[in-house]
């Protein structure tokens, strides 16, 4: 039964990837002031907005685990957080593509960026606090602690172009999204085939580890490695 959800789940996200290029480069219009070069915003957003979702799933985790002590929150919190790392690097890269023509530099220390960098480093070190750590039981601990401690960054990244004076645009407004309706319903496309390519990783993640745990009890089991 988990083979054939993750099946669905892999087709399911492979699917709205390649739907999501096909409305980027065919149905979206081309921005009237940046030109084509707005079309990297349709896979900036969702993974800006992906890692949020990855870290939430390791705060959320990390209290399961240090509540109930059981293994599984704990492998789903290391699993989340490798794959909302990756994601976030993707959301530096594209970041810093798309500043180069709009604000004419690579880089600006405005609070978005910024506070996207240290989110990014305080994960980094979640995971190698997992890998200083020796004895199992220890090592989920501290982690448990470090993810819900971490936390504080995601919120902090997701209001900062809202508390502070900051060159990085607003899309989604009080007053509501300032995106003609092709671009509108192109972002949600994106934003869905996103989701559900970090559910398929998640799950594939988490399987791994569940078997690279499996293969170290054998090695135990019959004296090997």
């Amino acid at each position: 039964m988990r083979d054939w959800i993750q099946r669905i789940l892999f087709w399911l996200s492979l699917i709205g990837i390649i739907v999501s290029i096909f409305m980027i480069f065919f149905y979206a219009p081309i921005d009237r002031n940046l030109g084509i070069v707005q079309k990297i915003f349709y896979f900036h957003l969702p993974v800006a907005i992906t890692p949020y979702l990855a870290f939430f799933v390791v705060f959320i985790c990390s209290i399961f685990f240090l509540w109930k002590r059981e293994r599984r929150w704990d492998v789903i919190a290391l699993a989340s957080a490798e794959i909302g790392l990756v994601i976030d690097t993707a959301l530096l890269v594209t970041g810093t593509i798309w500043d180069k023509p709009t604000w004419g530099v690579w880089w600006v220390w405005e609070p978005r960026l910024t506070t996207s960098l240290i989110m990014w480093l305080l994960y980094a070190g979640y995971l190698l606090l997992r890998r200083s750590v020796g004895e199992e039981a220890r090592r989920a601990r501290f982690a448990a602690v470090y993810g819900i401690v971490a936390f504080i960054s995601v919120p902090i990244s997701f209001m900062s172009i809202r508390w502070w004076r900051t060159l990085h645009p607003l899309v989604f407004k009080p007053t509501g999204i300032e995106l003609e309706p092709p671009m509108v319903f192109t972002v949600f496309v994106c934003l869905i085939a996103f989701f559900l390519f970090y559910l398929c990783l998640l799950r594939q993640r988490i399987g791994l580890e569940f078997l690279r745990e499996g293969i170290e009890d054998l090695k135990d089991r019959f004296g090997g490695g």
